[in-house]
């Protein structure tokens, strides 16, 4: 694989500026490193710099995870749709990164090699084993050669490719497809995997007493990888090699948890490492294979207890420890659970294993302190990484589901028992009452959990007696790990605390919003905020539905929203807090209920504003940037609305920030900047100024929506101004830029939602004088369309654009327009696409929309009320009966939009560029129809009105070609409404 040095070169360069603290340096880079990617060999390139050894070592790790990151967007997807292949890595280029990547990935160091791996995974997804044969067969060959040789590091790299190879068995939905690729992969591997093994192990016993750490590492790696290939290949069924050999590995798990080794290698903590991998190898067993894994039960039961009850100074002992409580935990869910079931060893499992992992650590403080967004991850927000308290408390679960009221007597009498030390020694003993509250928090019954809880405490004392003193202390910035511990049991048991007392108690959680712990203040805004999404069900009087409404209202939060305002900007300009995602999300939801007015709206406004300036020059928190855009929305919609002379001030305040973020290419917000426009655009009134129609300017350039990630930001922009100045689009040839615009986007199924909902917005707001000259050119890109993309998706959006032309323009342009195409296209499109997909229309809005219009067919249309067309025209009825009979119509009920949805983006290990949908800047869709208040009634009276009209008419019709359930539900339709179909 040859790639030009001075392509290496220049690569190498630009991701050595990617990394640079100077924004405009990174930014150049980054454009630089875009506008390669198109070129053809790009792919090639990147792993040549990931494997080349004369280049600086953090630009080749950053064009390995490039590499891995453009495999898993364009290595071609054997389902991909047919116009999405275009953007696919060409097919030899493939073919050299397969013949490549497993020698370069073997030769390359440690943390390129990690990315490689994953690389090879993401290919070998779509790739392996049928367009991948040789993979699997070189790994195995390798590692035969390498074992030989003695080779533990060449062993471990191929066992980590393998590792990264078989993961997908972990997660994949079984099906028939993914059990032949595990048996391809079982025939070939298994019983080298076991070689392996048995070497690493045998290499391991030889030197069990060497005492330096350094030699034992790669071997207790070389186990460690095992036992994770082990646990995939076992995660879909047992495996009938390994059922046969079960012998072979139970032996080796069970001498890797019964063996100590020299404390030097201890504390390396690779044995733990090990240990804790062999435990999860027993969980899955216990789990999924108990029958045939009971006979080595007991024993591991002992060997695993054995380990915590050890003291050692590993630094990956800890986790261990919750590898192994939770194996003890399946256990004690099991069948099995009677092993711990006498009091003895109940107690024991309480003193021994629960009490001690729950108290805090000091590597918990140090988190506490040091690293407080990791701390609270894994505290509240229960990160993939288990803690010891979790584990812990999960095993008192799991033992109270058979040992309930032993197990509430336990820990009751461990509660007061703590409450009782904190009491003695306040300022010694506080973590004392922070285990106690944890442990409460951990059993109790949550709203909405499953189960019945374990009833530790009196709930209504303890709150009163224990958690409202923190609340209410005077020194309420002493013991911030206690305070924080009180405000998320706030969190847990939000539901359950009364409106009235949580508004009294809301003064003292505001002032912890100012606490100088970022834990606390964080857990503070965390609490507010998840107070004021709560909902309650409200029975809908005369009707067997109940509709969920906000606990609390603008009325509730308007006393307290300037102090917590103040507050949350306080915090924010705390150290480490700058970009505080939990403040953000907090000031976002007050902003978005709360009723503001005056100065302090204009105070909130610059104070965003110049955090969305300071974060313009490094976008590295794509949390905090989301609320933070969701925080401006709420302030524009809310206040704006309510008085709309703060446009100017507005816009004054946000244009500056928005055109620097287009004009420096700030590409990450680009979605947020349009969407805030078109919110900014609907709160205005025609006629536009000379800004906004620049804008105008800029939307109908191809060049702008050549951005997938913006495309939909810019169709709701579009919509706002079509909204307001829908006679400028016959000026300066804009309606010819939308709809080729639009055709575009429809060429590809990403993108046709978005060219759907444009020409949605054209129909709904452009009168047909302005769209007639035009309305053929649309339905030809449709029905083109339509030929090669006749998936339900694309079929329902057609049908609904369809009815929206029908009831907008009337029925006649609808079927004139389409015929104009070829004569009687209109009555061939019907029963093949309209008819059949008209019952799958989903959302509240679509249904009523199509509902009406097919009944405006059935009604109104010429071609359908001929004689000679009544077949189609009972079966046009059967299908709007079907469509308007099913129960669970989306959209049915649904609860008030008050912003409680605003989306908690997806966490991802990077930062990509993608649109996501500002809750407080959308606007409700708008009802065409309101005319209609139901469409039920509006279907039997249009055909008893019919009906009336040529007597004994329809009623063969209905009788011969609607079917009898529909027929039955149309009479019981005609006896609801007082309609009569003569």
């Amino acid at each position: 694989m040859e790639v030009p040095p001075e392509m290496l070169d220049a690569l190498a360069g630009w991701f050595a500026q990617s990394l640079s603290p100077d924004a405009a340096a990174r930014r150049a880079a980054e454009q630089s490193i875009s506008s390669a990617s198109a070129s053809p060999g790009f792919a090639l390139a990147l792993l040549g710099l990931s494997a080349s050894p004369r280049h600086d070592l953090q630009a080749r790790l950053a064009a390995s995870v490039h590499f891995k990151n453009l495999l898993r967007r364009r290595w071609p997807k054997p389902d991909a749709e047919a116009d999405d292949a275009a953007d696919h890595l060409p097919a030899s280029d493939c073919a050299i990164i397969k013949a490549n990547l497993l020698q370069l990935l073997l030769s390359a160091p440690p943390l390129i090699q990690a990315q490689l791996s994953e690389a090879l995974a993401a290919a070998a997804a779509s790739d392996f084993p049928a367009r991948w044969e040789s993979l699997l067969p070189s790994i195995v060959s390798s590692l035969g050669t390498a074992v030989n040789a003695g080779d533990v590091a060449a062993t471990n790299s191929l066992l980590a490719a393998a590792a990264s190879l078989f993961s997908r068995f972990r997660n994949a939905f079984d099906n028939n497809a993914l059990r032949l690729d595990l048996k391809y992969c079982l025939e070939i591997f298994a019983a080298p995997l076991l070689e392996v093994f048995l070497f690493a192990s045998r290499r391991l016993q030889a030197a069990a007493t060497t005492v330096n750490p350094l030699e034992l590492r790669p071997v207790f790696e070389c186990l460690r990888l095992c036992c994770e290939i082990f646990y995939s290949l076992n995660s879909i069924d047992l495996p009938e090699f390994f059922e046969d050999n079960m012998g072979q590995w139970m032996t080796e798990f069970r001498a890797f948890l019964t063996t100590s080794y020299p404390p030097p290698v201890e504390a390396d903590g690779a044995p733990d490492a090990l240990r804790a991998a062999v435990c999860d190898n027993l969980q899955l067993y216990m789990e999924k294979y108990e029958e045939e894994f009971r006979g080595y039960l007991k024993e591991f039961v002992e060997a695993v207890w054995g380990l915590l009850m050890a003291q050692t100074a590993s630094p990956s002992r800890a986790q261990l420890a919750v590898t192994a409580i939770r194996f003890l935990t399946t256990v004690a869910e099991s069948v099995h659970h009677a092993l711990f079931g006498s009091p003895e060893a109940m107690k024991q499992i309480c003193d021994s294993v629960v009490v001690p992992n729950l108290r805090l650590r000091d590597e918990d403080e140090e988190l506490f302190e040091g690293n407080w967004v990791e701390y609270v991850r894994r505290d509240s927000e229960g990160s993939d990484a288990d803690t010891l308290r979790r584990a812990a408390c999960r095993l008192l679960r799991g033992l109270a589901a058979n040992y309930r009221d032993q197990v509430a007597a336990l820990v009751s009498a461990q509660v007061q028992q703590m409450l009782a030390a904190y009491a003695a020694d306040r300022a010694n003993n506080w973590k004392e009452k922070d285990a106690a509250i944890y442990l409460v928090i951990a059993l109790m019954q949550k709203p909405g959990a499953t189960g019945g809880g374990t009833p530790v405490v009196d709930m209504e004392s303890f709150f009163t007696s224990v958690i409202v003193p923190e609340l209410q202390a005077p020194d309420w910035q002493s013991e911030p790990m206690l305070k924080a511990t009180v405000l998320r049991f706030l969190k847990e048991f939000r539901d359950q605390i009364p409106k009235a007392i949580a508004l009294a108690l809301l003064p003292s959680v505001v002032r912890f919003l100012t606490h100088e712990s970022n834990v606390v203040h964080s857990y503070a805004a965390t609490f507010i905020e998840n107070l004021l999404i709560i909902k309650d069900a409200v029975p809908v009087p005369g009707v067997s539905t109940v509709t969920r409404s906000p606990r609390y209202v603008a009325t509730d939060i308007n006393p307290f929203a300037p102090q917590i305002i103040q507050n949350l900007s306080t915090a924010l300009s705390f150290p480490d807090s700058y970009e505080n995602p939990y403040l953000m999300k907090c000031l976002m939801r007050v902003l978005g209920i709360a009723n503001i007015a005056g100065q302090i709206v204009h105070e909130i406004t610059a104070r965003l504003v110049g955090i969305l300036m300071e974060v313009c020059n490094n976008p590295k928190n794509p949390d905090f940037n989301h609320y933070l855009f969701e925080a401006l929305a709420a302030v524009i919609g809310r206040t704006g609305e309510q008085d709309p002379t703060l446009l100017p001030a507005f816009e004054a305040s946000l244009f500056p920030v928005l055109q620097r973020i287009l004009v420096e290419d700030i590409s990450e917000f680009w979605p947020y900047a349009f969407q805030i426009f078109a919110q900014l655009v609907n709160l205005s009134r025609p006629p536009l100024s000379q800004n906004y129609m620049q804008l105008f300017g800029v939307l109908l350039s191809n060049a702008t929506w050549d951005r997938p990630p913006c495309v939909p930001a810019l169709v709701r922009l579009l919509r706002a101004f079509l909204r307001k100045i829908p006679n400028e689009l016959n000026q300066e040839g804009r309606l010819p830029s939308i709809l080729a615009i639009s055709r575009s986007l429809l060429s590809r199924s990403s993108t046709e939602d978005s060219a759907f909902y444009m020409l949605n917005t054209l129909v709904e707001n452009v009168g047909l004088d302005i769209m007639n000259p035009y309305i053929s050119e649309i339905w030809s890109a449709l029905f083109t369309r339509l030929q090669t993309r006749q998936a339900v998706k694309f079929v329902n959006s057609l049908a609904v654009f369809m009815s929206l032309v029908l009831v907008k323009y009337g029925s006649g342009v609808l079927v004139s327009s389409i015929d104009a195409i070829q004569p009687n296209l209109f009555t061939q499109i019907l029963p093949r696409f309209w008819i059949p997909n008209l019952k799958l229309i989903k959302g509240a809005l679509e249904v009523k929309l199509t509902a009406v219009a097919s009944t405006k067919l059935l009604c109104e249309c010429a071609v359908l009320l001929d004689a000679a067309a009544a077949q189609l025209w009972g079966k046009l009825l059967d299908s709007i009966v079907t469509l308007l009979s099913r129960t669970n119509q989306d959209g049915a009920q649904q609860d008030q939009n008050d912003g409680a949805d605003a989306v908690d983006i997806q966490k991802t290990s990077g930062y990509s560029v993608s649109f996501v949908r500002l809750q407080y800047a959308g606007k409700s869709e708008d009802d065409l129809l309101k005319e209609v208040n139901d469409p039920k009634q509006f279907l039997v009276t249009s055909l008893a009105t019919l009906s009336a009209q040529s007597p004994g008419r329809f009623g063969p019709v209905i009788e011969q070609h609607v079917d009898p359930a529909n027929k039955s539900v149309l009479l019981q339709l005609c006896a609801a409404y007082n309609a009569t179909i003569v």
